[in-house]
């Protein structure tokens, strides 16, 4: 039994998914159910005994010692997170409650939970916290990519708060014993994304015919990860990562947001031509993110050389599969396109020279 924080969101749902399929280790599903939180990502196992959902809050150290209590893991996989640079900016409180004071609760309910435990099973457990290469700030464009040696400069509040968070994590490895493994991941993109992150907000909007706004000149690079790649990653370091390591896990598929959105438009110029013309028509540059980040890049070499892990997509067969599951699943798209998100999208962009409504 493993328990799972934040598995019915993207990453979360689509490891907790890769799981069942690929180990059959059942798996405890904690999620609050946010904007973000789907239970239809989840549909698949609806009938699945193997897998037990709970809705509640990380930050509830009382659930979380009851979970621990009656299930018995024998890993935690903490995944659960607010994680969206944008909101981060409007709101950055939700940031500070969840990604740190959730992290500390989980931290600390982990540690009284392993130190009962029988020697053995203290030595197989493991807390593997999932953070992001955003803690390492910014790259100037011919900077070596980040290792996990690389120190930290997060530049917006949510990079602080997930800086925070791996921080803690590593204390509590090296003060208390606690067998922790920490991945700092690049941008993940595949089926179950929220459609407020680039590539999912791209494709549903191209779909309606509405402007596709671009920050600034849209030359920003990120390193991007099919999501099912992350999933098999995060496998690995569970199952032979070192305690205490950190392992940073990166697709080697570094690309401007420009091009990502002109890649988008051209997948659907093939797959769902609009007769109005070419999808690129609709792109839109709008005034930048303050603190907006130029370049991320994630060098790999370490979880590949230690536990023989890579990417199996490229960007070409990740974006195309990721644009077919949108075309295939409207009726997903629409069901997670609630009033809020709505709100949010035109909070977030009014005053950017684009009309999001």
């Amino acid at each position: 039994m493993i328990l799972v924080t934040g598995g019915a969101g993207f990453i979360g749902s689509n490891f907790v998914l890769d799981w069942l399929a690929h180990v059959g280790e059942p798996v405890v599903n904690l999620d609050a159910l946010t904007y973000a939180g789907n239970l239809r990502n989840l549909e698949p196992l609806r009938h699945d005994t193997r897998h037990t959902f709970v809705r509640g809050d990380i930050c509830d150290r009382m659930l979380i010692d009851r979970l621990l209590a009656d299930h018995r893991p024998r890993a935690i996989v903490h995944l659960a997170a607010e994680s969206h640079v944008d909101r981060s900016i409007q709101g950055p409180s939700a940031f500070i409650r969840t990604n740190i004071e959730g992290t500390f609760a989980l931290l600390e309910a982990a540690r009284a939970y392993w130190s009962r435990l029988p020697e053995h099973e203290q030595r197989l457990f493991r807390f593997h916290h999932v953070s992001t290469d955003e803690v390492y700030g910014s790259l100037d464009p011919d900077a070596s990519p980040f290792t996990e040696r690389h120190a930290y400069e997060p530049n917006s509040p949510y990079a602080a708060s997930k800086a925070a968070s791996d921080h803690l994590v590593r204390a509590w490895y090296h003060t208390y014993g606690l067998p922790v493994v920490t991945t700092n991941c690049s941008n993940n993109y595949g089926p179950l994304h929220f459609p407020e992150k680039l590539i999912p907000l791209m494709i549903v909007r191209a779909l309606a015919g509405k402007p596709l706004p671009v920050y600034g000149d849209g030359l920003q690079v990120r390193d991007w990860l099919y999501v099912k790649d992350h999933c098999s990653a995060i496998r690995e370091v569970l199952a032979r990562g070192s305690a205490g390591e950190t392992y940073n896990i990166g697709g080697r598929n570094e690309q401007t947001n420009i091009d990502i959105v002109r890649h988008i438009c051209a997948l659907l110029d093939e797959l769902r031509p609009d007769p109005s013309g070419p999808y690129a028509r609709l792109i839109t540059h709008v005034a930048d993110r303050p603190g907006h980040d130029r370049r991320y890049a994630i060098d790999a070499g370490k979880i590949e050389r230690e536990l023989g892990w890579r990417p199996t997509e490229t960007f070409e067969t990740g974006l195309r599969k990721t644009v077919q599951w949108y075309l295939a699943n409207a009726e997903w798209v629409a069901d997670v396109q609630s009033g809020a998100y709505r709100d949010w999208l035109a909070a977030n962009y009014a005053g950017r020279g684009d009309h999001t409504a």
